[in-house]
């Protein structure tokens, strides 16, 4: 990786003229940022001016609309008539630093990205209330890098070093929305009058200017609408996420495929495989990869990576591709890394696609959203009591919760630009809610008997399993948009023969 460039201007001996320092920055702008240890320590007038000119005119002019451009409109409308006579700003947020001059790969907030389209960073928008009613959406961006005073070049987030950004009227073109110099923003945010909200936790600097404008009530309130709006999917986001589970699909392929360079390696080498597939065909992972192999599978939440894969254990692969418009799939698998499950690796499986067959089976329209929940619990509670593990009957188990010492988590989530989408809808209409076409959601419940647990027999312990599906609310039922991976355990292990053969 390249240094960032520098133009802080030498110490210059007596009697010998200066090398200019870097082109000097107009009023009102921040001077260019600079790296402190830079090997060029000037820039000269004769460089600066060979900088300044002879570059062709790169402006495009046949830009078409971005596919969600309509959609994008409809959802400002619908956040317009919520909330009248109310300065609206979103922000997608600032790059964030990962360690001294190196920052994250920027990832717009959730709540910008879906009613803009866009994901550049520092990006705002605002909907400002019109006299006769309603809005008007003005999208505040940063312009391309300036050429006159050498941002461009000298910059570190400059255009030759991270690449060409829209100009504005470009960006216009793209997203259907009047463009502005954000730059400018801050300032007039601090002159406006009359109500504003603001989506808090993204934009530090646009929060501070409106400090003395806005409330943490008021501001919550615009954050639980946008999550609410997200909970029912259009046509656009439907297909997005099936291009998500469909490119997770292939990435649990190639994951089976290098089975055998797992077990030479580690657990790192199915999250580096899988990750090779989000980024060739989406534009991350939708979270961390969760590749769990033996034990670690009993941690629900195991990012680390870092275990061996042995032949004999089970992998649990709890993955999601998300794709360039930023919808993730959520889908798990536990494999047997040898390809045939033991009789207590198949008992347990086979317990708990039990458990998601049911849960599967209680999402439909008109049902609450508890439903597909309390369905794959008693599955799972039953199986406890059958197997000895736990003292029944069902109803008291239930009544008490005394399954969760195995099951752990809830059966499943929203689902959508966030992998646990609409997180801060209210309890009323999220997991207190009824379920409606166009929700998706997942379906995945799990056992998970932990090494340390004496409270089972020895051959249990260390055995984690969860089955996850990503499914669509339909008119008349549901669809799993991932019924293309294989779910039996007869299923697994044939489809497992056939791309390892």
């Amino acid at each position: 990786m390249t240094e960032e460039p520098t133009s802080e201007a030498p110490e210059t001996p007596e009697g010998e003229e200066p090398t200019s320092e870097a082109p000097e920055t107009p009023e009102g702008e921040e001077p260019i940022k600079q790296r402190k240890n830079g090997l060029y320590p000037g820039v000269s007038d004769e460089l600066a001016a060979s900088m300044q000119s002879g570059w062709a005119d790169t402006e495009q002019h046949d830009l078409e609309p971005l596919a969600q451009a309509p959609h994008t409109a409809r959802r400002r409308a619908a956040l317009s008539a919520r909330f009248p006579g109310d300065r609206l700003v979103i922000p997608a947020g600032n790059l964030r630093t990962r360690s001294n001059d190196t920052d994250y790969s920027f990832r717009a907030s959730t709540e910008y990205a879906y009613l803009t389209g866009d994901q550049t960073e520092d990006g705002v928008l605002v909907l400002e209330p019109e006299a006769g009613g309603g809005h008007t959406a003005t999208l505040y961006l940063l312009p391309r890098s300036d050429r006159e005073n050498g941002e461009f070049w000298l910059d570190g987030q400059g255009e030759l070093w991270v690449g060409r950004r829209l100009s504005l009227t470009e960006a216009e073109k793209r997203l259907g929305l009047p463009a502005r110099d954000v730059r400018k923003l801050a300032d007039e945010l601090r002159d406006a009058t009359g109500p504003v909200r603001i989506v808090r936790g993204h934009d530090a600097g646009m929060e501070a200017a409106l400090a003395d404008k806005v409330t943490g009530e008021r501001d919550e309130e615009l954050r639980v609408f946008l999550s609410e709006q997200r909970l029912v999917k259009d046509e656009f986001e439907i297909g997005q996420l099936q291009a998500a589970v469909d490119s997770t699909v292939r990435g649990f392929e190639d994951v089976v495929k290098v089975l055998d360079k797992a077990r030479a390696t580690s657990e790192r080498y199915i999250e580096g495989t899988f990750f090779l597939r989000a980024r060739v065909e989406g534009n991350d992972v939708g979270y961390g990869t969760i590749a769990a192999a033996g034990p670690h599978a009993t941690t629900l939440h195991w990012v680390r990576n870092d275990g061996p894969v042995r032949s004999g254990d089970l992998l649990l692969l709890d993955a999601g591709v998300e794709t360039t418009t930023l919808y993730t799939a959520d889908v798990t698998r536990t494999l047997p890394v040898n390809g045939t499950y033991s009789p207590l690796q198949r008992k347990v499986y086979e317990a708990v696609y039990e458990a998601q067959e049911a849960g599967i089976a209680a999402v439909r329209p008109g049902a609450k959203y508890r439903d597909f929940h309390d369905a794959a619990q008693r599955v799972l509670a039953t199986k406890l009591v059958e197997w000895g593990l736990i003292e029944g009957p069902v109803e008291r188990v239930l009544e008490l919760g005394l399954q969760r010492r195995w099951t752990l988590h809830g059966t499943g989530h929203m689902l959508g630009m966030d992998v646990h989408d609409c997180a801060v809808a209210r309890t009323e209409t999220y997991v207190d809610g009824t379920l409606e076409p166009g929700m998706c959601l997942t379906v995945e419940p799990g056992l998970y008997f932990q090494p340390d647990d004496l409270t089972v027999p020895e051959e249990y312990r260390g055995i984690g399993v969860r089955i996850e599906d990503d499914i669509l609310v339909t008119e008349d039922g549901n669809r799993v948009l991932s019924a293309a991976l294989p779910r039996t355990a007869d299923d697994v292990e044939a489809w497992m023969a056939r791309l390892t053969g």
